[in-house]
């Protein structure tokens, strides 16, 4: 394998659980690729709920970057190769990822918006197309359009010839028609349930009250989706309906796919804050006060 000259790094690093404040953009040992594994230089790293949910000692999952060297057994990368995927601690200069977790980057977005995709990307994805089952003609309604999920959920399901009504805040309303939603609804100031006919298909990206509500326009024998949420099985079974609880998993070969629709113009991914990545205090507290349009980006150039 390849190596570096460096052996320590940039990196933001978690010391004990907590809020935001536990973060500390400090020196950090310089990572190895093992066995399948490959060390990618990272330019940039996108900011997940789950990163401040479960913070790690370094964390982040979504990177995007440049292959500076290669474990045994890796033969899809090789050093200087431009990748996206999923990595553990890519809050950080330097990040391992399992070969299979990456894909090529795409070549009509840079890194930062390549650093958006993987892990909103493949949760749509997987939600809409292995759990529910979606396809041409169907009627979905995605609960938190405007956000990382819901925003690429839209853009797959519309691709794909499904009918889209999606719920956001009102300053997200133009921005939901923009992605090519066919019924935009304010949370706020309208009641989805009032609005939307019989869907069927709900992806549920906000839990609560929407996801309790939702059972009222699902119809016999749809299916209701939560990425956030457990949804009640007994309303499941006396609705004749489906429920699924859903965590996605890094599949290289499904964001390859992703980068393809991406390239050809059928997607594209929404960033609304860049930050750099010694600023990722800032970036979490964004994330957690919700109601970010796309995703949160740490630039790592």
């Amino acid at each position: 394998m390849q190596t570096i000259s460096v052996a320590t790094m940039k990196a933001v690093r978690a010391h004990g659980y907590g809020d935001a404040g536990m973060l500390s953009f400090e020196d950090a040992p310089l990572p190895s690729p093992g066995e399948g594994e490959v060390l990618v230089r990272v330019h940039a790293a996108s900011v997940n709920p789950a990163d401040w949910k479960l913070r790690a000692i370094i964390p982040g999952r979504d990177v995007s970057g440049v292959v500076e060297a290669v474990g045994p057994g890796v033969t899809r990368f090789a050093h200087g190769d431009a990748v996206f995927g999923n990595a553990d601690g890519a809050y950080a200069q330097y990040a391992v990822a399992n070969e299979a977790a990456l894909a090529r980057k795409p070549l009509t977005v840079d890194h930062i918006h390549a650093a958006a995709i993987p892990l909103a990307a493949l949760t749509a994805w997987q939600a809409l197309f292995e759990i529910a089952g979606l396809k041409e003609g169907r009627r979905l309604l995605i609960h938190g359009a405007a956000g990382g999920v819901g925003s690429f959920a839209v853009q797959l399901a519309k691709w794909k010839g499904a009918r889209v009504a999606g719920t956001a805040s009102g300053r997200n309303q133009l921005f939901l028609m923009s992605l090519g939603v066919d019924q935009a609804i304010d949370h706020f100031g309208q009641r989805f349930e009032d609005l939307v006919g019989p869907v069927d298909v709900v992806l549920d990206t906000v839990g609560g009250d929407a996801q309790r509500r939702s059972w009222n326009v699902l119809r016999k024998g749809g299916m209701l989706v939560s990425t956030v949420a457990l949804p009640s099985a007994e309303e499941a079974r006396r609705r004749e309906a489906t429920a699924a609880i859903f965590t996605s998993r890094p599949d290289g070969a499904q964001l390859a796919q992703i980068g393809e629709l991406i390239d050809f113009g059928y997607v594209r991914p929404v960033v609304e804050t860049v930050l750099p990545l010694s600023h990722a205090k800032r970036a979490h507290q964004i994330s957690e006060a919700g109601h970010a349009r796309g995703k949160i980006v740490l630039s790592v150039e």
